[in-house]
């Protein structure tokens, strides 16, 4: 099980994990524990949502892929924003907390605080896979949570903000003839508003400057970059050393190279002073989307790093724009 005190980023924490503990921003030692949000029961003498823990939404190799479904008691929209619990790949249940799903819940969305295989033990292809799985459990069981399956969002930030560009660039349709009748449903999704995402791992911070293995990355987060294979003769899981085998994979998990003109309405808020993932990395996913005729805005937050202590208010803003875009007008 994956300790509580794990390095997450502080935002990465915050937004993406609805209020966790957090340790270091871009390379920094952060003294103060960040106290986004406070305990639910501190705050109101009753839940305004009911919380259902650790629904089961898949199983692989033998464990269960969980997430939290938070509903609204009252003013329900129909709609259902996914919540990518993910911060440098790392994530948890013990990272779960109402925290920012807030102005979600205050506007009446279901949301689904999604839990993926984690890092160090998985890859981001397989915890893109498991993202993909969440979302197409959410809609074959939309009838069962009150949601229309035609109106879901995602969120996130960090790593989960990554993540819920690759939902809304590379979701796919089910599989027909899938035997599980939950892999039959699409994994598309209909908005996605976010914060501070990687985009492009082949020009991270400007041209050819690639990130194609483990050691090119972060030493807290490269177990996430660290691609393996099963050998077919052997059957053990081997490490993937072929520099053109690398660059398929990593285009593969970066968004930009997934955008094609039925991508959805994209929202994004990034600190112009990020130093892990570099404001370039947003910029040039946005200015992609306009040029695929994709609905896209771009909000530059003068001044902030990968993460900033206003964040909860800012999330505001990333519940303006699923409004708009997933409420029945």
């Amino acid at each position: 099980m994956l300790s509580r005190k794990l390095p997450l980023l502080v935002v990465g924490a915050a937004v993406i994990a609805l209020g966790v503990r957090a340790g270091a921003d871009a390379g920094s030692r952060v003294k103060a524990k960040v106290a986004i949000q406070a305990p639910i029961a501190a705050q109101t003498a009753e839940p305004s949502f009911a919380r259902k823990e650790d629904v089961i939404y898949g199983r692989k190799y033998g464990i269960a892929l969980t997430m939290d479904v938070f509903t609204p008691k009252k003013d329900v929209n129909g709609a259902a924003i996914v919540f990518v619990v993910s911060g440098g790949f790392f994530s948890s249940h013990e990272a779960i907390g109402p925290g920012l799903a807030r102005p979600f819940l205050n506007r009446g969305y279901t949301v689904f605080a999604v839990v993926h295989g984690s890092q160090p033990r998985y890859q981001v292809p397989e915890i893109i896979q498991d993202m993909n799985r969440a979302v197409r459990f959410i809609r074959h069981h939309a009838k069962d949570y009150g949601i229309d399956p035609e109106r879901i969002g995602v969120t996130g930030g960090s790593a989960g903000g990554h993540l819920s560009l690759m939902l809304a660039t590379a979701g796919s349709n089910g599989d027909p003839k899938a035997r599980d009748p939950v892999d039959r449903e699409s994994s598309r999704v209909q908005a996605v508003a976010c914060f501070f995402p990687a985009t492009d791992f082949l020009n991270f911070g400007g041209p050819g400057k690639e990130k194609i293995r483990a050691t090119d990355h972060d030493p807290r987060f490269g177990a996430s970059f660290d691609y393996r294979e099963v050998d077919t003769k052997t059957r053990l899981w081997e490490r993937v050393t072929d520099d053109a085998k690398l660059r398929e994979i990593t285009r593969a998990i970066s968004p930009i190279y997934h955008i094609t003109p039925n991508t959805p309405p994209t929202f994004i808020i990034h600190g112009d002073q990020d130093k892990l993932v570099p404001l370039q990395q947003s910029e040039s996913f946005a200015a992609k989307l306009k040029e695929a005729g994709v609905e896209a805005k771009l909000v530059v937050k003068k001044g902030a790093g990968h993460g900033w202590p206003d964040i909860p208010r800012d999330a505001e803003q990333l519940a303006d724009w699923l409004d708009q875009h997933l409420r029945k007008r």
